[in-house]
């Protein structure tokens, strides 16, 4: 019973740990930094959580259960992906603060006439001009991603869909090292797989109270400092874009994908 229990204790505390490793806090800012409410933000961090727990449980699991070995090409090259899915964040990021930046800055001779106030599509919050003479409003609703709200609008869960594929991709890159280091400490099987899912529960936790710190920040903040949020949206999109580089680089020229020799060390 006092191992099962340290199972358990172990297995959630360190699950919570790793939802604070760097790559995981930069990928969800760039996402929370659009989104003011904290009950979305609790679910933001709860369905990275989520995905980042379907992969780690599926992976670990095979690896646990039939001795999976994963190819050094294939581990890095699931590593890539979090690169990838970090550059492509923070690009998303880095746009949408240039448009809202050119929206926000109408001609002098409309400034009588032309005020800016923020304006909601989906969960994105942006500022645009508007006027109260029928020629001075004139502005694009099309955001980044918010095409997608006319044919997935109706969807509850689309707004979460986001969260969830980046949680799936960031437990690509952790599964192998997870699992190995489990059958290092358990060699009880099916405690290794209840050590994966209470891992994953603590997973699920821990990001849930990082995505609704990183809110209320942008909330505080923001009620005192007109564009705080604005610009840090676009800090956080520079943060995700330099860290993606420099893991693509890592994976696929330090670590050797791109070449005839890669070298793999789970971590």
């Amino acid at each position: 019973m006092i191992s099962f229990l340290s199972i358990i204790a172990v297995g959630f505390f360190l699950g919570m740990r790793h939802a604070t490793d760097p790559d995981h806090v930069v990928a969800v800012t760039t996402i929370v930094s659009r989104q003011r409410n904290l009950l979305k933000a609790a679910l933001t961090g709860i369905f990275w959580g989520i995905g980042h727990t379907i992969t780690i449980f599926v992976v670990g699991s095979a690896i646990i259960l039939f001795d999976v070995v994963i190819p050094a090409r294939i581990g890095l090259s699931m590593e890539l992906s979090v690169g990838l899915m970090l550059i492509v964040l923070g690009a998303m990021n880095i746009v949408s603060f240039m448009r809202t930046t050119r929206a926000v800055a109408p001609a002098d001779e409309e400034s009588r006439v032309v005020h800016s106030h923020p304006h909601v599509h989906g969960d994105y919050v942006h500022s645009h001009v508007h006027g109260h003479a029928p020629e001075a409003h004139a502005h694009s609703h099309q955001t980044p991603l918010t095409w997608l709200d006319p044919i997935f609008g109706r969807i509850g869960l689309y707004q979460q869909l986001r969260p969830l594929v980046v949680g799936i991709v960031h437990g690509l890159a952790g599964s192998a090292a997870i699992a190995l280091l489990i059958l290092t400490t358990i060699r009880n099987p099916h405690w290794a797989i209840v050590y994966l899912l209470v891992f994953g529960a603590g997973t699920v936790g821990g990001m849930m109270l990082i995505t609704m710190s990183i809110a209320s920040a942008f909330n505080f903040f923001g009620r005192r400092h007109e564009n705080f949020s604005h610009w840090l949206g676009l800090a956080s999109g520079l943060v995700s874009l330099a860290f993606g580089l420099f893991l693509a680089y890592q994976m696929g020229f330090a670590n050797g994908l791109f070449s005839g020799h890669p070298q793999w060390t789970p971590r």
